[in-house]
């Protein structure tokens, strides 16, 4: 049985820890910083680092790749069209991979940067800063074409798939969300949950496909009420629902 624990890093990110209580070995998603996993490595002797799997090239999600590659030469995994730190097998679209003797398909889901990849095993989904709790990544280098096309293929996995992004950016996603949704009772609903456990300083990961598709602008971008919002906010008809993706993406990259 593989346990998922979140290892807390810098500000706001998760570094995910996947654990083999029948081996002892263990792996890591997005290790911006060695420290959180060597001090877990530490506190519970025993076990082995054996894999590192890497979503996209951005400092705080391999910062601590090469450190933890040295300690314990660990497997690094990572998208074969960035320069990954230490990075032993080249993933691309559509391969697999097996960790802890779970299968992942990798995705190909561009946007946030150009290789980002995302990690899916039945039922869990590792995706970096392409899909996060009620929002998604900014759109460093690809387009927001790009980006509605790698969210458009996520949201097509099974909705009681688990989403496993690596920030806690939910709480200022929702307040968004409701801007763009003033009468969404989903959003509402989840916009006071989530207030609640933030200031009880309890993690609102992971979230569910589900509920992304219910309360997720960047998902919802065929919506009617999505796309008024979008041609109130443009002054134009955004006729598309990529259009309204990238108007969505402007509208919040400066709220």
């Amino acid at each position: 049985m593989i346990q998922i624990t979140a290892l807390p890093a810098f500000t706001d990110n998760y570094i995910w820890l996947l654990q083999d209580h029948g081996s002892k070995c263990c792996a890591v998603v997005d290790p911006g910083d060695a420290a959180p996993v060597q001090a877990w490595l530490a506190a519970n002797p025993g076990w082995v680092l054996s894999d590192i799997l890497i979503t996209h090239h951005h400092h705080d999600h391999v910062g601590g790749v090469e450190l933890l590659k040295k300690a314990t030469n660990a497997k690094v995994y990572g998208p074969a069209s960035e320069k990954i730190p230490a990075r032993d097998v080249a993933l691309k679209d559509n391969d697999k991979v097996s960790v802890l003797g779970w299968d992942f398909d990798v995705l190909a889901v561009p946007g946030h940067t150009l290789g980002h990849i995302a990690y899916y095993h039945h039922g869990l989904l590792f995706c970096g800063d392409t899909l996060f709790a009620a929002g998604c990544g900014r759109l460093f280098e690809g387009t927001p074409q790009q980006m509605h096309g790698s969210l458009t293929r996520l949201a097509a996995l099974p909705e009681d798939t688990l989403v496993y992004c690596t920030h806690e950016y939910t709480l200022s996603n929702l307040k968004f969300a409701a801007a763009v949704e003033p009468n969404n009772p989903d959003t509402a609903e989840r916009l006071a949950k989530v207030t609640r456990q933030r200031e009880s300083g309890i993690m609102t990961l992971p979230s569910t496909l589900a509920l992304e598709k219910l309360t997720n602008p960047f998902l919802r971008s065929g919506e009617t009420s999505v796309k008024e919002k979008a041609d109130e906010r443009t002054g134009t008809d955004n006729s598309a629902p990529d259009m309204v993706f990238a108007a969505l993406r402007a509208w919040k990259d400066t709220f």
